[in-house]
């Protein structure tokens, strides 16, 4: 029986369509380097180093759209409000967060129709996460 070429019968996914593992981690590090900077922002991670905080941001969106499970294998269910609910997120929070995710979004420089779809989802995710009034 002859092989059939990957991609033929299966659609890739919105992982693969917009290139994978790079370009989640362009999109999670320009948008951390925004957090860094963001006085409302910075405080919610208490580590020193943003680094652990933009490595699981990185694994959960690539998980999300398709890529490896490295996130739900290494910290099991994304339980995102659970994880967040420490932190104060209020409407100003999530528009500081839809600030600089905005900018890492338009940077990657996807299809229009990629950069909707993706813009769709952190719209939807950053106002699932508001826990607080104001």
């Amino acid at each position: 029986m002859n092989e059939i070429p990957r991609g033929t019968l299966q659609e890739q996914t919105f992982y693969e369509q917009v290139g994978g593992e790079e370009t989640f981690r362009r999109l999670v590090h320009r948008f951390y380097q925004g957090v860094a900077e963001d006085p409302l922002l910075r405080p919610m991670y208490p580590e020193e180093d943003l680094g652990p905080a933009e490595e699981r941001l990185a694994l959960f969106l690539m998980q999300y759209w398709g890529g490896p499970r490295t996130y739900s294998d290494n910290r099991g269910h994304p339980r995102l409000r659970m994880r967040h609910a420490p932190f104060t997120v209020d409407s100003a929070a999530h528009d500081a967060w839809l600030k600089h995710m905005r900018v890492a979004v338009e940077e990657l420089g996807l299809s229009e129709a990629h950069q909707r779809q993706l813009w769709d989802y952190l719209t939807y995710a950053a106002a699932s996460m508001v826990n607080t009034a104001g």
